[in-house]
């Protein structure tokens, strides 16, 4: 959807690593209605005036740009009044928040935008056609998001950790019941990655700019699996879930409680309470697959 100037400029800086890029989507009023959007860009001259706020935006302290839906015009239909704006973050104008989260990192960020100038040549594609591209973003998102990979090493190593823990002076492995959870996961996981490469494979029938709405089924079942090798992972290290220490703790070299191993679990486990909401709640994944893979209608339901 760029044009050729803009894939000169910024693909190569992105291949290697010169910039950090950021997504700023969601706004405190429009995360799963996310066509609700508020922040405004209007246009003066050879370049936009951008005013609003963007939350929950992922490592945007790290970030050098941000690519930011925008409303340009307020009076027509809301998924037809957005545009795509690629933001510097060094702008004047943009402030970045970082927000401590129930794990105690600062993964995710408020970013407020006050009268930022953004030259019109940064637009991508059309002005007012942002909601089709940012589709096709997230849809392609949901692909990776469904983390087939994470999953595979997380149950390679909860069978590593289970073979070193002992409960009543037998491996944690050797439970019948764990391994009955493990082997169930692994099952679904191993159906994950066959969807995956279909939906994959399928993409180069698709026409330019198309997603596939099956990548929605993807998006479902990874954060089902995430989440559960998330509780694996915690039925392994057991009462060793409950201390909590804090990103201070580490920096003061404070030793472990429990296994060296056991820190990170807990934090990872209420970390992961997130993935079925981000990039599209579950029940808008639903919706996607209701009406976009199975043909259904409101008027059906």
């Amino acid at each position: 959807f760029g044009t050729e100037k803009q894939k000169e400029y910024f693909l190569p800086r992105i291949v290697n690593v010169d910039d950090w890029w950021c997504e700023g989507f969601s706004e405190p009023d429009a995360g799963s209605d996310l066509a609700s959007l508020k922040t405004r860009a209007v246009r003066d001259g050879d370049h936009y005036v951008v005013n609003g706020q963007k939350i929950w935006t992922s490592l945007a302290q790290y970030s050098d740009w941000i690519f930011c839906l925008v409303r340009t015009d307020p009076d027509a239909k809301k998924q037809l009044g957005i545009s795509f704006l690629l933001i510097d973050l060094k702008t004047p104008g943009v402030t970045v928040r970082p927000i401590q989260l129930f794990d105690g990192y600062h993964e995710v960020c408020e970013v407020f935008f006050d009268n930022v100038r953004v030259p019109i040549e940064n637009r991508v594609g059309e002005e007012n056609r942002g909601w089709e591209y940012a589709k096709f973003v997230l849809g392609n998102g949901r692909v990776t998001i469904a983390c087939v990979g994470l999953s595979k090493e997380r149950i390679r190593r909860i069978k590593e950790l289970a073979a070193r823990t002992r409960i009543g002076g037998e491996r944690l492995i050797d439970c019948a019941d764990f391994r009955k959870k493990v082997a169930a996961v692994e099952v679904q996981l191993k159906a994950l990655e066959m969807t995956q490469l279909r939906v994959v494979a399928n993409s180069t029938k698709l026409q330019k700019g198309a997603q596939d709405p099956a990548s929605s089924i993807l998006k479902i079942k990874g954060s089902e699996i995430q989440q559960a090798t998330a509780e694996l992972l915690m039925d392994v290290i057991g009462p060793y879930a409950l201390p909590y220490q804090s990103e201070d703790d580490f920096r003061r070299k404070e030793p472990p409680i429990g296994p060296e191993w056991a820190g990170p679990i807990a934090p990872a486990y209420f970390n992961g309470r997130k993935v079925p909401i981000y990039s599209g709640s579950d029940e808008i994944q639903k919706n996607i697959i209701a009406k976009a893979v199975l043909g259904l209608s409101s008027k059906s339901a």
